[in-house]
């Protein structure tokens, strides 16, 4: 009576570990999710053509930082613009990183350097460039940003066939 006991105890146990095996080895055929982070630069001094950020803009560079200092960045883009660069300095020191430049002007080339990377990436840019990179990286919906909305933050996850977007809000309400 033990033997056989023992015997079925001994199969039921070798079906829950191999099942279990079987569930690690295709966790590990799954890749990684692409995580990309976008938002517009913060508030500006003035209406210039390269301006740097105002007292509120830092505040909000200052706060961008903070909400994604865990996020696990592995990279971080920006135009090359004043404000852009600005926004994303903040976050870049805090995880040691170098902000990379990009141009806003290609989005297909910034989506493939993106897709190529990988990682968990925050990515600069303007009210009328971020919501064409959310599109392109076939995220969405997207609406326009105002001229005085410096506050969305859109993150797009990539993974195998499949891409989510979230819309939150950092830092102090646009208006």
């Amino acid at each position: 009576m033990r033997r056989g006991v023992f015997r079925s105890l001994g199969l039921v146990l070798g079906l829950v570990l191999g099942s279990g095996a079987h569930i690690l080895a295709a966790q590990e055929r799954i890749p990684p999710a692409t995580v990309v982070y976008l938002v517009r630069h913060a508030e500006k001094v003035d209406d210039s053509a390269d301006p740097d950020l105002s007292a509120a803009g830092r505040a909000r560079a200052a706060e961008l930082a903070r909400v994604l200092n865990e996020a696990g960045i592995t990279a971080v883009f920006s135009s090359e613009f004043t404000r852009t660069r600005r926004t994303a300095d903040p976050l870049a020191t805090a995880r040691g990183l170098t902000v990379e430049i990009y141009d806003p002007r290609d989005p297909a080339a910034t989506v493939h350097t993106l897709r190529s990377r990988g990682g968990r990436i925050l990515v600069v840019g303007h009210s009328n460039t971020v919501p064409g990179l959310v599109l392109a990286l076939g995220g969405g919906p997207v609406s326009a940003i105002t001229d005085s909305e410096y506050d969305r933050l859109y993150i797009v996850v990539l993974t195998e066939g499949q891409v989510t977007t979230t819309l939150l809000r950092y830092g102090a309400p646009s208006p």
